[in-house]
């Protein structure tokens, strides 16, 4: 579904500017107020990797201040020591990989190869990020986890909901 004049301009409050490559409106609240937007894979004749990108300000505070505070450091330790983990992080990011390149229709992969960027984008999961073993970023890995749970964004869950 296209993207509305009137959802544009929110995003656009939301992000305090103009939002770049902005295809859609992934998930919103029960109010239809944007929670995570999905992004071009291409954007200014460029890759853009980050497929999804959380919106909500409520949520990037609460993310915001938990990475403060230590947490990818700590969901770090653990992935390193938990083989399971670090399968599941893998998954998550073919699985993203696939998503993505899901969106690229014929003419967009063709300009894509014209200008050599499909390799950066197959290597590339969530966030962009290429050692797939590694978390830079909570918000990127739960605006990917509100439209397709993964790993990282059910530790947060967890975390959250944890006494």
């Amino acid at each position: 579904m296209a993207v509305t004049a009137e959802q544009r301009q929110r995003v656009a409050e939301l992000l305090g500017r103009e939002p770049r490559g902005l295809e859609a409106i992934a998930v919103s609240d029960e109010r239809g107020e944007p929670r995570v937007i999905r992004v071009a894979s291409l954007v200014a004749g460029k890759p853009f990797p980050t497929l999804f990108w959380l919106v909500d300000g409520a949520l990037n505070y609460r993310i915001d201040q938990v990475e403060a505070g230590g947490l990818i450091a700590g969901f770090q330790a653990r992935v390193d020591a938990e083989p399971a983990l670090q399968a599941a992080m893998a998954e998550d990011h073919r699985a993203h990989i696939a998503l993505r390149d899901s969106y690229l229709d014929d003419d967009l992969r063709a300009e894509m190869a014209r200008l050599g960027f499909l390799d950066v984008l197959s290597g590339r999961g969530i966030g962009g990020i290429a050692d797939f073993q590694r978390i830079r970023c909570l918000h990127t890995w739960y605006a990917a986890h509100l439209v397709v749970p993964n790993t990282i964004g059910g530790l947060l869950d967890q975390y959250w909901a944890a006494p």
